[in-house]
């Protein structure tokens, strides 16, 4: 069956590729193709499927939702379905962290929030210029484009690339420098060639540029130093969200609040398109229709958001993520251990962790070992140079455990083929 995508998809795919199956089939941390074989997910839509496939729930929901001939298209019109999505939303997620935004409906996509962002931030603020980070990702769009640091993303556009400042992220220096007194330098003087930024865009953790992780103290000053000049904060929180690194939000753990938050992928629960922009109440200066997109308004995903929204009613599932998480980590941990030919070093938080790779191709020959064996990851880095784990939240004991085994197992396999000079120049050079 793969040679009718082969004919006919354009050559732009790129997971088909990587995994090379016919999938007809899922059901929580598990995928089955048209032959009936089982794989493990720990690749969860590339962050969309964080409470796993056809979660029970949320499907009872919507085949309900259908059968009641439920709206479906709206656009912005006011339905059933949005109201108790804003409802439950307000009641679950904002009031208890003491948070208070307006919700806008942009797009269908992550990439639509982050162009409604950095379109509502210049319309504020009367500036330009956006500051982004080394290694950040944003989307595909033009202007997410301009603020995501990846040069094969980037040369795509095809056109250039403007109006963005890009600065050192968290570490990236390896403490070298101080990239938030170079940022605060570049911003406050007149002769750096900086003009003042309407807002600084970020991840808390950087997942396509790396599991690049940004400690409390950088977050913190950083939104301490964007109060001082004036400068928005847009927190991008579009695959490290909705629980990914534990709390709903990845900037909790920092105490700070953003004054816009892009949300999309797993905002759904079911891998239906929904993105939102949230904004603190009096930045929320658009004029009616200013804004809009015919699919802002998709109903079915209101409905298995609303009921999503029933993970986060006690502190279960970040509890879980945590624990779930300290268990991996010490798993690639031994693995690291167990290969020091690797140089392997172990990044993440919550449940997006991965081993980043320095030899080049090890991280992507591990991925392709690890489908061999029935387990579904992927790469992460400018050089897709980090074996990526990102299984659902939901993901039992069993199912973590086996898929683990197999990457260890994968890692074996790719350390033990490679030929022995291959380390020897990868260790001549450090």
């Amino acid at each position: 069956m793969l040679q009718v995508f082969e004919a006919m998809e354009s050559e732009v795919r790129g997971y088909s590729r990587m995994f090379p199956a016919v999938f007809d089939r899922a059901e929580g941390s598990e995928l089955f193709d048209v032959d009936g074989r089982r794989y493990l997910d720990f690749f969860a839509g590339a962050g969309a499927l964080n409470y796993g496939h056809n979660d029970p729930a949320m499907r009872a929901a919507l085949v309900a939702y259908i059968q009641h001939n439920g709206v479906v298209h709206s656009l912005d019109m006011a339905t059933a379905a949005k109201g108790e999505f804003l409802q439950r939303f307000h009641d679950v997620v904002l009031e208890p962290r003491g948070l208070e935004y307006k919700v806008q409906f942009p797009g269908p996509t992550g990439t639509n929030s982050v162009e409604a962002a950095l379109k509502l931030a210049r319309k504020i603020t009367g500036r330009h210029t956006i500051v982004s980070f080394t290694n950040a990702f944003h989307g595909m769009t033009l202007g997410a484009l301009s603020i995501t640091g990846n040069s094969f993303k980037r040369h795509g556009a095809g056109v250039p690339l403007t109006h963005s400042v890009v600065m050192p992220y968290c570490n990236y220096f390896e403490d070298e420098l101080d990239s938030l007194a170079y940022l605060d330098t570049m911003v406050a003087d007149d002769g750096s060639g900086v003009d003042k930024p309407a807002a600084i865009i970020l991840e808390t953790v950087q997942a396509e540029g790396g599991i690049n992780v940004a400690s409390e103290q950088w977050l913190r000053g950083l939104a301490a130093l964007a109060r001082g000049h004036e400068i928005l904060i847009i927190v991008d929180d579009i695959q490290a969200g909705c629980g990914r690194t534990g709390p709903f939000f990845s900037f909790e753990r920092a105490g700070i609040e953003p004054d816009l938050v892009c949300l999309s992928k797993s905002l759904s629960g079911y891998g239906l398109p929904l993105s939102v922009l949230l904004i603190k109440p009096e930045l929320d200066v658009w004029e009616p229709g200013e804004h809009n997109g015919t699919f802002r308004g998709h109903n079915l995903a209101f409905v298995s958001a609303t009921a999503a929204l029933s993970y986060w009613k006690d502190d279960t599932l970040p509890r879980e993520t945590a624990r779930k998480g300290e268990l991996v980590r010490s798993v690639l941990d031994a693995v690291v251990e167990d290969h020091p030919q690797l140089q392997g070093e172990v990044r993440g938080l919550g449940l997006i962790n991965g081993i980043a790779c320095p030899t080049p191709g090890i991280a992507a020959q591990v991925v392709r070992e690890a489908f061999s064996r029935q387990l579904i990851i992927e790469t992460a880095g400018p050089d897709d140079n980090v074996v990526k784990v990102m299984p659902p939240l939901v993901i039992d004991a069993e199912q973590l455990s086996e898929g683990l085994q197999i990457v260890r197992d994968s890692v074996r396999a790719v350390v033990d083929t490679m030929p022995h000079n291959t380390f020897a120049a990868m260790e001549a050079t450090i």
